[in-house]
């Protein structure tokens, strides 16, 4: 009998860790080449609908790490100042700046890969149109756009463009919008049905080149890409967003931030926005020093002194107010011109595209 018991004993022990070897090996599972367990669990819970990871998002406010993206641009003082002067930790902020190639914010945006970062207002009113997933939070400054010709083109006027091509980078940049609003402005039809001034698109190292060829007539720029180019190859500058009325005073440089952080993390678009303009405000009284750093500091390439002078003609007084305003103007002026659909309610993608932080310095 006690022999029996023993055998008894023996059997449902193996019988055990049988059971616990095959549990074992059906939650281990087999990888393909290439693969890991942790990947086949990433896409598993994915297909049965859970998020494999939470969104960035869903972070708690307090462990939350805003993601500013930057391409290198002289007007995006504001990051740069923020960051380096301590305002963004002022607000007790965390955040990373997430370098950007020139011309791809739009992108990252979409993709999820920044949470805020800084646009011209005429390059951002299209793409917001198009569902663009953001909001403006406030203006910065003014100025950044040129128009230039060869020194004794004949061309002294907007007039003098008609039957003419300008050169600019692309069909939704802020210089080709502005070139397009002064000829308008000035009884020029650019207008697709009109269409009495042609453009055409080249990179931007190859526009003072292509001006040098006679390949077009003018070219449209930023900031200090054109102010580089005028001087380096003797060109003139015909039409200034920073110094001509009444283009001047209107605000062109705007901050925003991503639908989902002002839904999710409202206080973190406040301190961002905050921070911004608190920096914009110093930059004001600081061009030589803001030049200098972005130059020290590679955020920007050129030289610290010919940076400045161009800083100069930069009004950096902060506004959310006179951006809000400033959208209404550009997209009316836009949709007259072809650049927005007639059909474009303005008036409501204005107010749906703005949202105004609490506790702004400046309103």
């Amino acid at each position: 009998m006690n022999k029996l018991k023993k055998v008894l004993s023996i059997l449902f022990a193996l019988t055990l860790l049988a059971g616990i070897i095959s549990a074992c090996s059906s939650s281990t599972g087999t990888s393909s080449p290439g693969s890991s367990p942790s990947a086949s669990a990433d896409a598993s819970a994915s297909s049965s609908g859970t998020p494999a990871a939470a969104s960035p998002s869903s972070a708690p406010e307090d462990d939350y790490v805003l993601r500013i993206g930057w391409g290198g641009s002289l007007c995006e003082a504001a990051i740069h100042i923020a960051a380096e002067k301590g305002f963004f930790d002022k607000e007790g902020l965390k955040y990373e700046l997430v370098k950007l190639a020139p011309g791809t914010t739009f992108d990252a945006v979409t993709a999820d890969q920044i949470d805020a970062s800084f646009g011209l207002l005429a390059s951002l009113i299209q793409p917001l149109s198009n569902g663009l997933p953001v909001k403006i939070t406030t203006g910065l400054h003014t100025g950044c756009d040129k128009v230039l010709v060869k020194a004794g083109s004949g061309i002294t006027t907007p007039k003098d463009f008609i039957g003419k091509t300008i050169g600019v980078t692309s069909y939704t940049a802020s210089p080709y919008i502005f070139a397009k609003r002064v000829l308008a402005d000035n009884g020029v039809d650019v207008t697709v049905k009109g269409n009495q001034v042609n453009f055409a698109i080249y990179s931007q190292a190859d526009l003072p080149a292509a001006l040098a060829k006679g390949a077009v007539d003018g070219i449209a720029l930023n900031d200090p890409t054109a102010t580089i180019a005028a001087n380096q190859d003797n060109l003139n500058i015909i039409f200034d967003s920073a110094m001509q009325e009444p283009y001047k005073d209107q605000y062109c440089c705007s901050a925003y931030v991503r639908d989902n952080i002002i839904t999710d993390h409202p206080t973190l678009a406040a301190k961002y926005t905050r921070a911004v303009q608190e920096a914009a405000a110093w930059a004001q009284d600081n061009k030589d020093e803001v030049a200098q750093l972005q130059v020290d500091k590679k955020y920007v390439a050129g030289d610290p002194a010919v940076n400045a002078e161009v800083l100069k003609t930069f009004n950096y007084m902060p506004s959310y107010q006179q951006a809000y305003d400033m959208f209404a103007l550009l997209g009316t002026q836009m949709q007259s011109v072809g650049l927005l659909p007639d059909d474009l309610d303005v008036t409501a993608l204005q107010k749906n595209s703005f949202f105004k932080p609490d506790g702004l310095l400046y309103n």
